[in-house]
């Protein structure tokens, strides 16, 4: 399945590549640092920062962008995306910035161009909200946090 997903590219985002699918069947598709050519950002152990696309993106109706990780970028250096999926609303026409946090133990350098994180596109479902006096009961009942082993 395939929707349409307009891209406007900003000035500060001019030369990097739009976003783009790495492997024919990858759930989402790369965003890339659109920080400054002659000045990486430095994210130290612990910090968090907000990065710019330098992209505003036009989704359908019905669907949202989710921000993710990049799952190299967790493992090789510690570095994911904070408010993990972050989340791109259809009527948002901003630009897509991204927290990252550095959990490693070495300072990171964010590039010009760097892939930083991932986008999925999916679907939205609104729901009507039914106040009620009780709830049906269930094996599990209200057992969580590892009640089911």
């Amino acid at each position: 399945m395939s929707v349409a997903v307009r891209v406007l590219r900003l000035p500060h985002g001019e030369g990097l590549p739009l976003p783009s699918y790495q492997s024919a069947h990858a759930a989402g598709f790369d965003l890339v640092a659109a920080v400054p050519e002659d000045g990486p950002v430095s994210l130290a152990p612990s910090d968090r920062v907000l990065i710019p696309t330098g992209l505003a993106f036009a989704l359908p109706e019905g669907h949202e962008a989710q921000i993710r990780p990049r799952s190299g970028l967790a493992l090789k250096h510690g570095v994911t995306v904070l408010n993990s999926p972050g989340t791109i609303d259809a009527d948002y026409r901003g630009e897509i910035k991204v927290i990252l946090i550095n959990l490693g133990s070495d300072t990171f350098l964010i590039q010009r161009g760097d892939r930083i994180a991932q986008a999925i596109i999916a679907p939205v479902t609104h729901v009507d909200i039914v106040p009620v006096e009780t709830l049906d009961d269930t094996d599990r009942g209200e057992g969580g946090f590892g009640s089911t082993g």
